[in-house]
Order: structure tokens, then C-alpha cells, then sequence
């Protein structure tokens, strides 16, 4: 029988995380034919290694699991743009190797996407290692208010029903189904004439933004985002990219992409406006630690970064990001 959905899961050295997450997804499968494929990005441990022997293979004894083995590491959006090519399923999952799903989980969302056929995709309520809530909803594209009322702190004047509906974010309880404007990358159920319509992912972007980006392109496009709070996945969260980098060296990559996003996203002079509040913010944040005694090291890579992207975004004709 040929699969109604394709769960796609780029891996890069996922080890213990990616066995966990196949092992869920064997535990509370969909009630519906599916097919699982794995894209490896050039892992030196020993997944695809493991993702060929019986353990692996016998997990799913009903469902086709596939690997598609690069010789390189192709970045996170060509990855997931291979798996989509190679199927045809009228329903796709991008699921992050870190990411375990629970029961009823992927029911959920496919009842979700299949309630209404504008909804373009289907996100799930997705919960930290330790259970706390990890936030996946976000306004976008940002805009100069959002920016400064996050990030100065006058989002403690306003009353948190209207801050959540407004922020979203961290503001919002993540409590209740919702057309919304993004949802996180880590789990997306996306539905196959969507994405013959609009694309898939966009290429440029090796890690980060990719979400941003498309979940924007599909809005545009006309279609629908929905939050989908009764189908919950754990997320661990970043595992991969803290192999790669410090926790500095991450927040840079990803305020580099959430720029280069911005700069094929949205009209030059926004751009501009929404770097330079982003650097009064940064200088804000200074003062009060200097004021208040405290470390400033994480501020001053802020002001270094967005003091680069006020400058890059001034400049006519402005160039691509130099994030590798």
C-alpha cells in the first residue's frame, strides 16, 4: 500500500537521539500507511551504520525505512529538499533527530491537516527535556514595535492575555489550537500540494531561518499555519549544533540568518529599521548591566553583531551573509 505520509529526518551524528527518535516513532505510529526517510549529512559516528542493521530495519516492520547517505554535509534545508523529491506522499513530517513523538501525536496533526484544506501545515506543542513548555509559535516576518517592546522590556506593561495574543513567543501559554504566523522547525506536518506550490525549503540557508522563511513563503502563498496543541513532541533541542559550536558561536550563526532572512524577506528600509532598534536594544541592555554591576560579555557580541548587520544593511546592495 503506498504511504499517505513520509516522515523525513535529517540526521548529522545524532547517535543516541536519533535511535530514541525512531524508536518513538515505532512506539506511536500514525494509523495511516507511512514510510520513514532519513537523510544523513556526512555523520563520522556510526548512524548509518546502525540505520542499516537489523535493529534499526526491524523497527519497522510495516513502514519502508529509507537512508539517503550524502558524501558531505549539505546543510539542513537541501537535506530535507532531498527526502521530499523522493517521495510522493501526499503528506510530509519534518521531524528533527533530536525530536521523540508522543502517542496520538501524529494523528493529531494529520486530523489537523486534513480538517480544512486551506491549512498548509500543522505544527505540534513541543516540550524541553524536562517537560516545560518549549516555545514554537513566533510573530513574522519582526517588525520595529515587536523588537522593541520584547526587547527593552515594556512587554511587562502590558496585561499577559493581550501580550500573548500580541507577542506570541514566550508571552503566549501555547494552549489552544490557531491559525499562526510561524511555527518551529523541529516538527511540521506539511501537506504535498503546498509544497508543489510554493517550494520547499530555501537552499541558501545551511542552518537556521529555513522556518522562518518558508513558514512566510507559505503564508504569502495563501495557505494556512495552524498550532496544534493536543499532538505534543519532546524536543531536546539543538543537539547537533552543539557538536558544531559554543553557545556564543550558535547565537551568532543565528542572528547572521535570522538577518540574511530579513534581507530577502522584507523591503530594504525595514531592514535597516529593524537592525538599528535591535542595536539601541543591545545598548540598553549594556547600560543597565554596566548600572547594575553585572557581566556584559553577551551584550557586547549583540552590539558587535547587530552594529555588522545595521552597517551591511545601510550599505546599497547589500551583501550576502557570511555565515558559512
Amino acid at each position: 500500500m503506498a504511504p499517505e505520509l513520509s516522515f523525513i529526518i535529517v540526521n548529522w551524528n545524532g547517535g543516541d537521539f536519533l535511535r530514541q527518535c525512531l524508536r518513538r516513532l515505532a512506539e506511536h505510529p500514525p494509523a495511516i500507511p507511512y514510510e520513514v526517510i532519513i537523510v544523513d549529512n556526512a555523520s563520522s559516528d556510526d548512524s548509518v551504520a546502525w540505520l542499516h542493521s537489523g535493529e534499526a530495519q526491524a523497527l519497522f516492520a510495516d513502514a519502508p525505512l529509507r537512508v539517503i547517505a550524502n558524501p558531505d554535509n549539505v546543510g539542513f534545508a537541501i537535506a530535507n529538499n532531498q527526502a521530499m523529491a523522493a517521495s510522493r506522499s501526499p503528506m510530509v513530517l519534518l521531524l528533527n533527530s533530536d525530536a521523540d513523538v508522543t502517542a496520538g501525536a501524529i494523528d493529531s496533526l494529520v486530523a489537523t491537516l486534513q480538517s480544512d484544506p486551506r491549512i498548509g501545515a500543522v505544527g505540534p506543542r513541543l516540550l524541553n527535556t524536562d517537560g516545560t513548555l518549549q516555545h514554537s509559535v513566533w510573530r513574522n516576518p519582526p517588525t520595529v514595535r515587536e523588537i522593541f517592546v520584547n526587547g527593552s522590556g515594556l512587554w511587562r506593561l502590558i496585561p499577559k492575555r493581550l501580550r500573548g495574543e500580541w507577542l506570541l513567543g514566550g508571552h503566549w501559554e501555547h494552549d489552544r489550537r490557531r491559525e499562526v504566523p510561524m511555527l518551529f522547525g523541529a516538527a511540521i506536518l506539511a501537506r504535498r500540494a503546498m509544497i508543489d506550490a510554493v517550494g520547499g525549503l530555501d537552499e541558501q540557508f545551511h542552518m537556521y531561518g529555513e522556518d522562518a522563511e518558508w513558514c512566510l513563503r507559505i503564508v504569502r502563498g495563501g495557505w494556512l499555519l495552524v498550532f496544534e496543541p493536543a499532538a505534543v513532541v519532546v524536543h531536546h533541542g539543538g543537539q547537533s549544533a552543539q557538536q558544531r559550536w559554543t553557545s556564543a558561536d550558535k547565537k551568532r550563526v543565528q542572528l547572521d540568518t535570522f538577518f540574511q532572512f530579513q534581507q530577502q524577506a522584507l523591503p530594504r528600509r525595514q531592514v535597516v529599521a529593524n537592525q538599528v532598534v535591535s542595536y539601541a536594544v543591545a545598548w540598553m541592555k549594556k547600560v543597565w548591566r554596566l548600572l547594575s554591576g553585572l557581566p556584559t560579555e553577551d551584550v557586547e557580541m549583540l552590539l558587535e553583531v547587530h552594529g555588522e548587520h545595521v552597517r551591511r544593511a545601510l550599505r546599497k546592495g547589500v551583501a550576502p551573509s557570511s555565515r558559512s
